[in-house]
């Protein structure tokens, strides 16, 4: 009798340590507010690269809605099935690109908003991001004399924290005036070169008159359902992508690739083009 109880009770303690310890996920971070106004302290996170940024931590609010953080979770049956199947399938590139080493299949692949015959071609970036400020100029001028017809680029910003979720909304309230394209660029300049961090509404609002935009339309837009909107699918999104630094390039919600993969700018472009290419003839 006494063996019998002292095997229950060591399970009993086993069962309460196993339990406690799975409620513990490094990667689950504190969370942080969403409005515009708040007062950030602290605007930088810390870069592990050369090429890309990485988050120091990742808001909780974005885990309530799904339950589980998408990156720790296990695996569903039909997850690893697609993995399965996929891991047979032939690379869509030329002998230049590894798959493994210079992209990446994304697991379960996503659904995109293109247009049927189209190919996605999304950028995550941040404002704040150094790196992503670096690419800037080579995905432009990809976009606007580089890509295929069949490519449809879209960009998508970074939801971390305070910071990269403020710059979201000056992103979005610039595509909701219709001024994205002639303000893409000029907002990088203003927080990178010029040091003006956008992070507060009265910032922000200066610059958008400063490029033209009156007061009363700024105020809007900044404030309007459709920035929300798309401010909650960034959210959505980027913890389907499982995105853990930008810049970060996802081709047809399939694939996966960054400048550091890649080996470079233009090396990059020419990966974007090999893997639109296979989608596009797939």
């Amino acid at each position: 009798m006494k063996r019998i109880a002292v095997t229950i009770l060591s399970l009993a303690l086993a069962v309460t340590l196993v339990s406690c310890g799975s409620s513990h996920n490094p990667a689950s971070p504190g969370s942080a507010p969403t409005a515009a106004s708040t007062v950030v302290q602290e605007a930088a996170t810390s870069v592990t690269s050369t090429t890309s940024e990485t988050p120091t931590e990742q808001p909780a609010e974005q885990l309530s809605e799904f339950g589980t953080n998408t990156s720790t979770t296990a695996p569903d049956e039909s997850d690893t099935a697609l993995a399965l199947k996929t891991s047979t399938t032939p690379a869509p590139t030329s002998s230049r690109w590894k798959e493994g080493v210079n992209y990446k299949r994304l697991v379960p692949a996503q659904p995109t908003s293109a247009a049927p015959g189209q190919v996605e071609v999304m950028e995550v970036f941040w404002y704040g991001c150094p790196h992503c400020n670096a690419l800037d100029p080579f995905l432009e001028t990809w976009r606007k004399n580089g890509k295929a017809p069949y490519v449809s680029f879209v960009r998508m910003p970074v939801m971390w924290g305070v910071p990269h979720r403020n710059h979201a909304r000056v992103f979005y309230t610039a595509e909701q005036l219709g001024k994205l394209d002639a303000l893409h660029t000029a907002i990088f300049h203003e927080i990178q070169v010029n040091n003006d961090p956008l992070q507060e509404p009265e910032q922000i609002q200066k610059f958008f008159s400063s490029h033209g935009v009156s007061q009363a339309e700024f105020q809007k837009a900044f404030a309007s359902f459709a920035v929300e909107t798309s401010l909650k699918r960034a959210e959505t999104l980027g913890l389907r992508y499982k995105v853990e630094s930008v810049p970060l390039i996802i081709i047809n919600g399939k694939y996966v690739t960054d400048v550091g993969q890649a080996g470079g700018h233009e090396q990059l472009i020419s990966l974007i083009n090999e893997l639109a290419a296979g989608e596009h003839g797939a």
